[in-house]
C-alpha cells in the first residue's frame, strides 16, 4: 500500500477487521486475515497495533461513533413523536446501509460478555450516553419532561433498539422494521409529559 500514515493505516485495518468479524465471527479474525482483507503486510499491521488485542477494543467505539452520528437528529425539528422517529429511522437506515457493522458489534458484544466484561459495560455505558443525549434534546425542543427517570427511558429505548436490530439482521424486513420504529417512537413519546412552570425539560 505504499507509505501511509499511521492514522490512515489504522482506519483501514478497524474497517477490514470489522468485514472480517462480521463474515467469519472473532475466531475467525485472526491477525493474518484482516491484513489480508486489508490488503497490507503483517509489518504493516505491528505499525499501527501493537495486537490484534489492541485493534479488536477499537471497533466497539468505531461502531458507536457512526451510530451515534446517525441517531442524533440534527437539526432538531417536530413533535416528540417526529423526533424520536427521525433518530430511530437514522439507526435502521444505518444499519441497512451497513448491516456487517452491527453483525460484527454482535460478534463483539459477545466476546466482551466472556472475556472482558468491562468491555461490555462500556459499550452499553456509550450506547446510553447517545440515548440520554437525544431524549434531552427532543424534551428541550418540545418543553417536555420525561415522567420516568431519563435512564430508565434510556434503558427501554435501547432495549427497543436492540430488538430491532437483531430482528431486522435475521428477517431483512424492511416494511416491518418501519412499523417497529414508528410504533416505537409512539410507546417512548407516551413517557413524555408537558413541561410546568418551574420544572425542567427532562427528569
Amino acid at each position: 500500500m505504499g507509505r501511509i500514515p499511521v492514522e490512515e493505516r489504522r482506519r483501514a485495518l478497524i474497517a477490514a477487521a470489522l468485514r472480517v468479524v462480521a463474515s467469519r465471527g472473532l475466531a475467525g479474525a485472526s491477525t493474518r486475515a484482516i491484513v489480508t482483507e486489508a490488503g497490507m503486510s503483517l509489518a504493516s499491521f505491528h505499525y499501527a497495533f501493537e495486537s490484534r488485542d489492541e485493534l479488536i477494543e477499537q471497533l466497539i467505539p468505531e461502531v458507536i461513533a457512526s451510530e451515534e452520528l446517525a441517531i442524533l437528529p440534527d437539526p432538531v425539528a417536530g413533535s416528540m413523536v417526529d423526533l424520536l422517529t427521525d433518530g430511530l429511522m437514522g439507526y435502521l437506515d444505518h444499519l441497512r446501509t451497513d448491516p456487517a457493522h452491527e453483525q460484527a458489534m454482535l460478534e463483539l458484544t459477545q466476546y466482551a460478555l466472556r472475556e472482558r466484561p468491562e468491555l461490555a459495560r462500556r459499550q452499553y455505558e456509550q450506547y446510553a450516553r447517545i440515548a440520554r443525549v437525544g431524549l434531552e434534546l427532543a424534551a428541550r425542543h418540545t418543553r417536555q419532561r420525561w415522567s420516568e427517570p431519563i435512564d430508565t427511558v434510556a434503558a427501554l429505548l435501547l432495549s427497543l433498539t436492540d430488538g430491532l436490530t437483531l430482528g431486522w439482521l435475521v428477517t431483512r424486513d424492511d416494511e416491518t422494521a418501519e412499523r417497529v420504529v414508528k410504533a416505537a417512537a409512539r410507546i417512548v413519546a407516551g413517557l413524555a409529559r408537558p413541561v410546568k412552570r418551574g420544572e425542567g425539560a427532562s427528569t
